[in-house]
Formats: C-alpha cells, structure tokens, sequence
C-alpha cells in the first residue's frame, strides 16, 4: 500500500491513497478517533471561531473535533447534523448532499430541538475536511433554515481547489493525485 505523508499541527500521519477511478485518488484522512490531533486541531481552531455562540458539525469525522473545539471554548454543547433519523426524533428539517466520499445522493437531518438551539446564534461548521464542500453547503443551508447565522465555516484540512476558497478556514491543504502508472503525483 502507498500512502500521503500529511503533517498538521506539528504531527505527520501517512495517509492510504483511495482511487476515484483509473486515473485520480485522494488520501484517506480520518480524524475520528485520532485523540492527539483532534487536540492540536482544535486547539488551532477554537482561536479562529469568529465569535461562535454555538459550534455544528456533520456526523460523523467531526463530531470528536466539534466536541474538542466546544470544550476549549467553555460552550455547554453542540449540534451534530445527523445523517439518518433517530427513533426519538419527533420533526426536523432535512437537506440533500452529494459528497465527496458518499456514493450518490444522501440526505442530511436536523432536529428541531437543535434547531431551536441554532436559532438567532452565531453559528460555526466545523468539519475534518472539506473537499468539495457539498457537505458544508448543506449544513449551512440547515443552519440558515433554523434561524442560526453563520459566522464561521472551518476543517482541518481542506482538499484540492477547495484550499483556494476565501470563505473557509483550515489548518492545511490535502492536495488531490493523479495516478502515474502504479505511483501518485499530485494534481492540484
């Protein structure tokens, strides 16, 4: 196996190389369980919150960093847009996204009791990576719908063009490949 040597927050991690198709990949980042850099991350990223009242993330790669962001900031809790219904969701409001490590259309769900958490606040997205940004558009229209104002939209790394956006706030970028035969160069 091949892999990305990533370095974020003063800690390198080697990456496996994921092909799309025969002739580009990205490198696998998942952050979930992966305590010391959720803590330097989150660590870097609570200093740029832009005055949130309240942190949201997408389940489920940003739920321990929105929950380590929350904590440095002495906030009492955050929203996770859920990706299924749970059985004690009574009503919600609900979005489309097509992303990039999700074959085909998935919805995205939140609950009306975190929306009334959202409401009138100063709301940042938190998310591991953003590449595409399908992700983060979809829980930003769910917050806007809620009544929650987007101050900040942030991730550790952000993935090809999507490092080139002025609107988004990452620790580093994550280049996307093009395969050359059985090695990687990267693309962008």
């Amino acid at each position: 196996m091949k892999y990305y040597d990533l370095s974020v927050c003063g800690v390198h991690r080697k990456l496996p190389y994921v092909d799309f198709d025969d002739e580009t990949a990205y490198a696998s980042f998942v952050v979930i369980s992966d305590t010391e850099l959720i803590t330097l991350a989150g660590e870097q990223l609570a200093k740029k919150v832009n005055g949130a009242d309240i942190i949201v993330t997408i389940e489920a790669k940003g739920i321990a960093l929105a929950y380590e962001i929350s904590r440095r900031l002495s906030m009492k809790d955050f929203v996770v847009v859920r990706k299924s219904i749970k059985p004690y969701v009574k009503s919600y409001i609900q979005d489309v996204v097509h992303s990039i490590t999700t074959n085909g259309e998935q919805h995205v769900f939140l609950d009306d009791s975190d929306a009334l958490r959202i409401k009138g606040k100063k709301v940042a997205i938190i998310d591991d990576v953003i590449s595409k940004g399908e992700s983060l558009a979809a829980a930003e229209r769910l917050v806007e719908a809620a009544g929650g104002i987007v101050c900040a939209k942030m991730a550790i790394l952000a993935e090809g063009k999507a490092a080139l956006r002025e609107d988004i706030t990452f620790l580093e970028k994550l280049p996307l490949f093009k395969k050359v035969g059985d090695d990687y160069e990267v693309l962008d």
